[in-house]
């Protein structure tokens, strides 16, 4: 048995990877050289790291409660992970283990010679019966308790369509405003555009693979899609790289220009509403107005002290950029300073949104903290604590004046690592609904497009839609991977959702 030092790192790296600390991930990519290793990270399955934790633990727990006669004490106390790597801990296991076995050597003796099942076969045999037992009735209940949610709202199989073709997690989707075309980047360093206006369980797929120069030769850059965004009128699709290049692809998967500025990852990226220019955050602590005819770079914002993670337009010349330096700055083309900057936050900040009208602000923090903002004054509006987890990301409603659906109460949601949904009523700062039928960190929320419905992913691989009116779970789907992201088309009546194993799948709620 062997493993090199690159395996190691490689494991922990998509360990970091898949428990959402993106950019721990990428410092220690760089200075562990992971793109420089021969690994094939298609072939890695997720959650790999932990799987080998797991059978390293149960091995060392074998060693302990199996005797050199081949017989079996069983453990009264799992041992923990760090219980595993202490020698200290371990010895003292493997010497209760010794003593309890000799404890019933003597009272097999006792017995002079009676029939009595106190052997090790015989306890380990009651033991195991016992957990058996146990098990089944755990299984009952976790059906019992599924069976009540899942008979009113569970999806059917036969309204959902699974997309197979990447090959590695995908970690983004997105509807296009126009058309039932759904995007997907994945870190097989490829973007893929799903035609799913058809009833086909197999929709037909376009590859756009992410490629750079070496050698005078394109080569696959091997670097995750991080973020992409189609153009409001549909017809072209914007995609960020962690090779550093934002790249704009027709809707027939021709590459139409490439983006060449930033100096490391691009973490987000925006069309504006006119769609003449695209909007970026990078890692080298910069944003980057982009025109999005010329391919060119119009300005190039350097304000932040350390990784800018998200960017949202205020209007089509104005936008907002938060990062891992806790601070938040509004700037303008062609001014050279921030004409706003907000500051309150005491972790990285990882996601912002304009509301609808782009005269509030939303934040959240890993701080756990979900704070509002206006330019009309220097501190937020409100400060919104709740959680009792990061906040991953957030969301805005399409309702309240200036949308399509002026007559309801604008709301903001948030998602977190506590599993946690919340439903704000932002005018009064107060929380509406907590939605809590998640059972892992939640990594997406999105609006239907009425502003009714509420749809959740989280990393325990469902996909939940809630009534904003009631917070009620209306419906439910479990698909095979943890949920990056969920999106609704522009009808409100299909939902994709990307996941950690490369699948992606639509749930089609028509008739439902």
């Amino acid at each position: 048995m062997s493993f090199s030092s690159d395996e190691v790192n490689f494991l922990v790296y998509r360990y970091l990877q898949e428990s959402g600390f993106q950019h721990s991930a990428y410092t220690f990519g760089i200075e562990s050289h992971i793109s420089q290793s021969n690994i094939n990270g298609a072939l890695v399955p997720p959650a790999a790291l932990l799987s080998i934790l797991q059978k390293g633990l149960q091995y060392t727990e074998a060693e302990i409660s199996i005797g050199e006669d081949g017989t079996e004490q069983r453990m009264v106390e799992s041992l923990s992970l760090i219980d595993a790597v202490m020698p200290d801990v371990v010895a003292s296991r493997q010497n209760q283990i010794n003593q309890q076995k000799q404890q019933v050597k003597t009272e097999v003796q006792d017995t002079n010679g009676e029939e009595v099942v106190t052997s090790n076969e015989g306890v380990g045999t009651n033991e195991r019966g016992g957990d058996r037992t146990e098990m089944e009735v755990d299984e009952q209940q976790q059906g019992s308790g599924r069976g009540t949610n899942a008979s009113a709202v569970e999806i059917p199989d036969t309204k959902a369509t699974i997309l197979r073709g990447h090959e590695s997690e995908v970690f983004i989707c997105a509807w296009n405003p126009t058309t039932d075309l759904l995007a997907s980047g994945s870190g097989d360093s490829t973007a893929r555009i799903w035609d799913m206006s058809g009833s086909s369980q197999a929709p037909n797929q376009l590859v756009l693979r992410h490629c750079i120069q070496k050698g005078g030769t394109e080569v696959p850059s091997n670097k995750d899609v991080t973020s992409l965004d189609w153009k409001c009128d549909g017809t072209l699709l914007a995609t960020g790289s962690y090779d550093g290049y934002a790249r704009i692809w027709k809707t027939d998967g021709k590459l139409a220009s490439t983006l060449g500025q930033h100096k490391g990852p691009i973490f987000a990226l925006k069309w504006n509403k006119r769609g003449n220019y695209i909007l970026s955050a990078g890692v080298d602590k910069t944003t980057i107005i982009w025109d999005a005819e010329s391919g060119q770079c119009t300005q190039q914002f350097s304000f932040h002290c350390a990784p800018a993670l998200d960017v949202d337009w205020q209007t089509n010349t104005s936008f907002a950029s938060c990062s891992t330096d806790q601070c938040i700055h509004v700037c303008k083309l062609n001014v050279d300073k921030p004409i706003k900057s907000f500051q309150g936050h005491t972790n990285e900040v990882n996601a912002i949104k304009w509301d609808p009208q782009g005269n509030l602000l939303a934040s959240c923090s890993d701080d756990m903290s979900l704070k509002i903002w206006s330019m009309k004054q220097d501190t937020w509006v409100h400060d919104l604590q709740a959680h009792s987890k990061e906040i991953y990301t957030i969301k805005w409603s399409p309702t309240g004046p200036g949308t399509h659906n002026p007559n309801m109460n604008l709301t903001l949601a948030s998602a977190s690592f506590d599993s946690t949904v919340r439903l704000w009523d932002v005018e009064r700062g107060a929380c509406i609904h907590r939605l809590t039928k998640h059972t892992e960190p939640v990594y997406s929320v999105a609006f239907s497009p009425d502003g009714k419905f509420l749809a959740s992913g989280s990393f325990d691989k469902c996909v939940h839609i809630w009534s904003t009116q009631n917070g009620q779970l209306v419906h439910s789907y479990q698909g095979t991977g943890g949920i990056f992201e969920v999106c609704w088309n522009s009808r409100g009546d299909k939902v994709g959702a990307s996941a950690s194993d490369g699948s992606v799948f639509v749930l089609d709620l028509r008739k439902m």
